[in-house]
């Protein structure tokens, strides 16, 4: 029978996740070892040790203790790790049905363009990140001229739906066609007299869902103007 000697003995923890994983390597490149089979490894050296002690130096109680914690926090990580996975799952499959719910359905989403057709305009917004004092839109042609610049005066933060009668500037009836969109918004100087402050604006799109996608960050939605937008971005459903 070998004598282990305590005073070098080795850390059973890390023995038994670096034999777990080899194990696990030769068997399938592409399979992790799991805390069970730490486990049963750890177990496994912790026998063959115990047998194999120095009768006059046995194991140090508190360093298999120490281990045995070690070995512990593998295995709670592994079953959280576990849990989480199941939670995004059903996230994912909650999200779909959320989706699916908005399908024929007009909303605001992230975008600048327009159109309009037989003098009708669709609908188009912006979404102002805080309070702001004035924010003001422009839209302009395909060849970039500016046909109209609608100020909105103060809005406070959240999103401005807003709704065009295709007038000119000068008062007549733009073509039909795409137009671009561009917003800016102010807020209220930091000192009286001070220069006012820059406030986001992001400009919206109206458009129709069509389709629900699954992207790598998650579910998307196709709309009709051919624009695939993330769920969690669209700002309000019309």
């Amino acid at each position: 029978m070998s004598i282990v000697n305590n005073a070098s003995t080795t850390n059973l923890a890390a023995l038994a996740t670096t034999s777990s994983a080899s194990s696990a390597s030769s068997a399938s490149s592409s399979t992790a070892s799991s805390a069970s089979s730490l486990q049963s490894t750890f177990l496994q050296l912790l026998v063959t040790q115990l047998q194999n002690q120095d009768p006059t130096s046995p194991m140090d109680s508190a360093q298999m203790t120490s281990q045995l914690a070690q070995i512990n926090t593998v295995s709670g990580v592994d079953q959280l790790n576990t849990t989480l996975q199941s939670l995004q799952t059903q996230l994912g499959a909650t999200q779909q049905l959320q989706a699916s719910s908005l399908i024929g359905k007009n909303v605001l989403a992230p975008g600048d363009t327009l159109t309009v057709a037989s003098g009708a305009t669709s609908g188009f917004g912006v979404q102002v990140g805080s309070a702001a004092t004035d924010v003001k839109v422009t839209i302009k042609n395909s060849s970039g001229a500016t046909v109209q610049t609608l100020d909105l005066g103060a809005q406070p933060a959240g999103v401005v739906p807003i709704s065009w009668n295709g007038a000119s500037s000068s008062g007549t009836q733009v073509p039909d066609g795409t137009y671009t969109i561009s917003t800016s918004a102010t807020g209220a100087a930091a000192t009286a007299g001070g220069t006012a402050t820059t406030v986001t604006a992001t400009p919206l799109s109206v458009g129709t869902v069509t389709s629900v996608v699954q992207q790598s960050s998650g579910v998307g939605l196709t709309l009709s103007t051919g624009n695939t937008v993330a769920l969690s971005s669209v700002a309000d459903i019309l």
